[in-house]
């Protein structure tokens, strides 16, 4: 196995189930978000403010690109679905996990979070508006799916590997 790659909603424990699997497997973890705000050298709030979250998409789907290339666990930003482009990138590699959280869950983690532009100031109806229409784009982009709303990260971790009897 030479990469896993992570999907899902905002604060469904990407980048955290990513760095778990990349200890329990050696492989590198790479997450897409955190190399955007290295390379902008700002963090994505501000990408957004100068560019647009068009400006921030252009982005993420090269990023995706290059990171697609690697042997990795990938971790996702939450709207990469969001593009067709994007969609068949992922669709083209495998094993794509969909970390599949209820949007109380989500909301809970995400509560006083100030760095994703897209929920700042937003209530949590608004919240999930935003969340719904990406479910069918996550599931139709996913080999698989785990249930992540009574697991730790951990455990969400061991659920991946075991699916893909790598344990």
């Amino acid at each position: 196995m030479d990469q896993i790659i992570l999907t899902g909603f905002m604060g469904a424990g990407k980048t955290t189930v990513g760095q778990v699997l990349s200890e329990l497997t050696n492989i590198a973890h790479t997450d897409i978000d955190s190399e955007i705000i290295e390379e902008q050298g700002c963090p994505v709030t501000e990408i957004f403010e100068k560019h647009g979250e068009q400006g921030f998409r252009d982005l993420e789907h090269q990023k995706l690109k290059e990171v697609i290339q690697r042997k990795a666990i990938i971790s996702t930003g939450g709207g990469i679905v969001l593009r067709p482009e994007n969609r068949e990138v992922l669709k083209a590699f495998s094993p794509v996990v969909y970390l599949k959280t209820d949007p109380a869950v989500f909301l809970a983690r995400l509560e006083g979070d100030t760095t994703r532009p897209l929920v700042q100031e937003k209530t949590p109806d608004e919240i999930r508006a935003i969340f719904e229409p990406r479910i069918k784009l996550y599931e139709e982009t996913a080999d698989l799916i785990i249930e992540t709303d009574e697991l730790n990260q951990e455990e969400v971790a061991e659920a991946i590997l075991k699916a893909l009897g790598l344990n």
